[in-house]
């Protein structure tokens, strides 16, 4: 389990919003952020909150509160990312911040890299 975060980051507000979220929860201890096949663009983000102890590989982030998980698969196509919440008119969401996405979708939920 690595804890160093420069590859993935949060932002305050996605800090504070998990760290709600997992309190409110009870049981879960962290948010795991995946990157899947799929989607309109070939990867997709996923969000899933999770009960079980990190793997051995997991990107741990621990920051104000809140417990953020990423696999190394996924890591290597979030290296220099950054999560983000967003509490708009439209809705509230979580957003990745991708450097390394070089097209999206329209709705933003999945991406492509050359």
């Amino acid at each position: 389990m690595s804890t160093h975060t420069s590859n993935f980051g949060l932002t305050d507000r996605a800090a504070a919003r998990i760290a709600e979220i997992l309190g409110s929860q009870g049981s879960p201890s962290a948010l795991r952020v995946a990157v899947l096949a799929g989607g309109c663009s070939g990867f997709q983000y996923k969000f899933d909150l999770d009960e079980t102890a990190p793997a051995e590989d997991d990107l741990v982030i621990e920051q104000a509160g809140a417990r953020v998980l990423v696999d190394q698969g996924s890591l290597d196509l979030l290296g220099g990312a950054q999560l983000d919440y967003s509490d708009a008119l439209m809705g509230a969401h979580f957003a990745i911040k991708n450097p390394n996405a070089t097209s999206a979708c329209g709705c933003g939920s999945s991406f492509s890299v050359d």
